[in-house]
């Protein structure tokens, strides 16, 4: 006879896993169900800037995860490497913003949030082609590979005993005295005692499936994003860089990313030749050296988008056994460890991490 996890997750994204992973260390049986393969959606195909773009401009509420979460992001992506020997590539190489018209406010928010900073010289500019804005030089903010991070996420909890249940869709749900006892799947019947959904851009429309005549469901909708990766040699960009809403990341093994597009097309996460040459000619003007270098992907993901970008995380209030970590849009892997420390307190009624009241449902 199968046991019954403590905790079951729908959804093995980067969320879905880092919330695994907090009740693993908090000694529960946790069991995670994907419809496709574990971490194959937005969280292997997003940059995995460690910094959202512009926070200042953002809610208060997204600066509070990214903070909580960048204060334990080094110690966690060692933990892994330990543990599994798959290297998440914690990479501090740091950021250079080129416009940064609301400049009082960018500084402001760095004091208030002792982020390091200085003015960008000329020096950062040899390379880059782009007429600057009072340019930002933010020296320890960090990336993580994100297909790294996800697998040795994995990698860790399958060595913990955690149940991974792939391929598995989930279809309707068993409700009795306000809880979920039984999820309906196209592999049968799943038993469960605390659920919660991961499923990122997914989220709204499985909940209005699964729970159809609820008041409470997440408004949150899919967000097409595409990138392009550049085959560099190692040292042919030694830093991040944004400018405007696009940017480029160097990885430790040379290989450049240059993303990303914002689109609203539901859920189609086809890839588009008018996305593809307009970031290549973004990527290539910024950065003349591209020019010299072998484009060899073009993918696209679909962002969990929220109307502020600010994520659920929270109880349920009509199912007592259900609680959602969602809605990241761009910003899952910065804000994910402190996510899934909040959705881990509220449900073991710890004292939370943050003030939860801003990502309730």
């Amino acid at each position: 006879m199968t046991q019954t996890s403590e905790i079951t997750i729908i959804g093995s994204g980067a969320i879905g896993l880092l919330t695994a992973r907090e009740f693993v260390k908090a000694g529960l049986t946790v069991t995670l169900i994907d419809k496709s393969l574990s971490g194959q959606e937005a969280s292997w195909a997003g940059g995995g800037i460690l910094l959202p773009l512009y926070p200042w401009r953002q809610p208060k509420a997204i600066s509070t995860l990214v903070v909580e979460s960048n204060r334990n992001y080094a110690d966690l992506s060692a933990d892994l490497f330990s543990a599994t020997q798959i290297d998440p590539e914690w990479y501090n190489c740091g950021l250079l913003i080129c416009k940064n018209p609301d400049k009082d406010l960018a500084v402001s928010w760095c004091n208030i949030n002792k982020i390091p900073y200085q003015e960008a010289d000329r020096s950062f500019f040899s390379e880059l082609n782009t007429q600057t804005i009072n340019p930002l030089w933010l020296p320890t903010i960090a990336q993580a590979r994100n297909p790294r991070l996800l697998k040795s996420l994995k990698a860790y909890l399958l060595a913990e005993g955690v149940t991974f249940i792939e391929n598995c869709e989930v279809i309707d749900v068993n409700i009795n005295n306000a809880q979920i006892d039984t999820l309906l799947s196209n592999k049968g019947d799943i038993q469960v005692k605390q659920l919660i959904i991961c499923t990122g851009a997914w989220t709204g429309e499985l909940s209005k499936k699964l729970l159809p005549d609820s008041l409470c469901s997440p408004d949150i909708s899919p967000v097409k994003g595409q990138m392009l990766l550049f085959d560099a040699k190692p040292n042919t960009l030694s830093h991040m860089v944004l400018d405007n809403d696009y940017y480029l990341i160097p990885r430790r093994d040379g290989k450049i990313l240059a993303g990303s597009s914002v689109e609203h097309t539901d859920f189609d996460k086809s890839t588009s030749p008018e996305a593809k040459e307009k970031l290549f000619k973004m990527a290539t003007e910024l950065f003349p050296a591209l020019k010299d270098i072998p484009m060899v992907k073009h993918w696209a993901g679909l962002r969990p988008g929220t109307k502020q970008g600010i994520p659920y995380i929270d109880n349920h209030p009509e199912i007592k056994n259900l609680s959602i970590n969602a809605g990241h849009f761009r910003n899952g892997l910065v804000m994910g460890p402190a996510s899934a420390r909040l959705v881990s307190d509220l449900i073991l009624n710890r004292k939370p991490c943050v003030d939860p009241e801003p990502y309730k449902l």
